[in-house]
């Protein structure tokens, strides 16, 4: 069992509490410079921002700015470095530890060169336009800045166990400025209890990543959204809505952890990972928010920016170039992806639902669908809620139609993976560290 007695006073102890300071001021930084090489690549390759690296000019707007040949470009040059950067790290590289792995097993070091030539391989991608999720690369390097700094002070398998989980945790509040739900993340994700200690330690480890961050990357809010209110008709809306986005989540899940585990490799890495990317291009030619993370469709839908038409596009197209992008061999996250998914899949059907009873905007079924598909195509319902309270700053009342919806959503999915054979434990996509 993950834990620390809230008996035992050994977490008390100096060694452990400089550990949890230094492992968040860390992975803070580690953070920070990840963002900004993020934007840093974004700018150069799609020709906008000439000011500071964090501007109010957003990627999308970034994308629709450049033509469609430097569009095909980027992502011909993103298939060249994926390919060929996975290709050579597979080939030369010492083997990959993820961070599950380093949490479940502390006398399994997560090697320095490889772990940071991972991550930086993903930002530089997804900076590229590459179409999966940069949050896995700071997990990286604050969970090996958390290993690496245990270790050197000497604490105990179970302390160090606790302290790289942190890690983890506090490279994600970095990049995102979500340090409660980062916390969560380590405590339900990655630790699996909830003991007084560690939440403790949680918390405290990932404030600090995410206050240290905002020397380079600002205090700022993920998603713009304009001001709402709920209603009864939202409400009923995430009560049936829920299993479908569960049954969707689902099928989401399956579809990538497939992908994932027949990823190309060997000489077929960065040949698949050329032409995949160079399609990709050639579909941004016609939408440019396929490229990126999925942050652009996203904030489309909770701003009320998508018809239903577009949202369906993007929902179907989204899942066919992750699916096609991690089949590829590429890395890269799955938690905005997600978000990007569930709320374009919500405008769709809380747009069918308006017809019938109109009260609610599509921004409003955008959150509340992007949590409920998050929660269940990662397995993570309590970081789920959180992240999406965090990322939009929403009115605490949406709290009521997400927790239906997310509800919902994880038994439906639960009861799909219990019929389908498959075990209804943390996926891939929450736990990956590295391949």
């Amino acid at each position: 069992m993950n834990d620390i007695s809230p008996d035992d006073q050994s977490w008390l102890r100096p060694r452990l509490l400089a550990a949890a300071l230094l492992t968040g001021v860390v992975a803070g930084l580690g953070g920070m410079l990840l963002g900004m090489l993020l934007h840093a690549v974004q700018h150069l390759a799609y020709g906008y921002g000439s000011g500071p690296l964090v501007s109010h000019e957003s990627f999308l707007q970034g994308v629709q700015a450049a033509s469609g040949s430097r569009r095909v470009l980027a992502l011909v040059l993103c298939g060249l470095v994926a390919g060929g950067g996975w290709w050579v790290l597979y080939r030369y590289g010492r083997p990959l530890v993820g961070v599950k792995k380093a949490v479940d097993a502390p006398d399994t070091a997560m090697p320095p060169a490889t772990t940071l030539a991972h991550a930086i391989l993903q930002i530089v991608t997804v900076a590229l336009g590459s179409p999966l999720g940069r949050e896995v690369a700071p997990r990286e390097v604050g969970a090996l800045a958390g290993g690496r700094l245990s270790g050197l002070l000497g604490l105990a398998p179970e302390q160090r166990r606790l302290i790289v989980a942190c890690g983890a945790g506090a490279g994600l509040a970095a990049v995102y400025n979500v340090p409660l739900g980062a916390a969560l993340f380590v405590l339900e994700v990655l630790w699996g209890t909830f003991s007084w200690p560690a939440v403790v330690i949680a918390l405290a480890t990932c404030c600090i990543g995410a206050v240290v961050a905002w020397a380079g990357l600002g205090n700022v809010v993920q998603y713009a959204v304009p001001a709402m209110q709920i209603n009864v008709s939202l409400v009923v809306w995430a009560l049936i809505a829920g299993p479908v986005f569960g049954c969707a989540a689902h099928g989401f899940q399956r579809l990538t952890t497939a992908a994932r585990r027949n990823a190309a490799r060997g000489w077929r890495l960065p040949v698949a990972c050329l032409l995949n990317f160079t399609l990709v291009g050639l579909l941004a030619i016609y939408l440019p928010a396929l490229l990126g993370n999925g942050k652009g469709p996203a904030q489309l839908g909770f701003s009320n920016e998508l018809t239903i038409a577009m949202a369906a596009t993007l929902a179907v197209l989204k899942v066919a170039v992750v699916a096609a992008t991690l089949r590829a061999g590429a890395e890269g996250g799955l938690l905005t992806p997600a978000i990007a998914i569930g709320a374009s899949l919500a405008v769709v059907l809380g747009g069918l639902w308006s017809l019938a009873w109109p009260d609610s905007p599509p921004a409003a079924f955008a959150i509340v669908g992007a949590a409920a598909f998050l929660a269940s195509s990662m397995r993570m319902p309590l970081t789920a809620i959180v992240l999406i309270l965090e990322f939009t700053r929403v009115d605490q009342a949406f709290l009521v139609p997400i927790i239906v919806a997310v509800a919902g959503s994880v038994i439906t999915s639960r009861l799909c993976a219990a019929r389908g054979g498959h075990p209804a434990h943390a996926t891939d996509g929450a736990l990956r560290g590295a391949s």
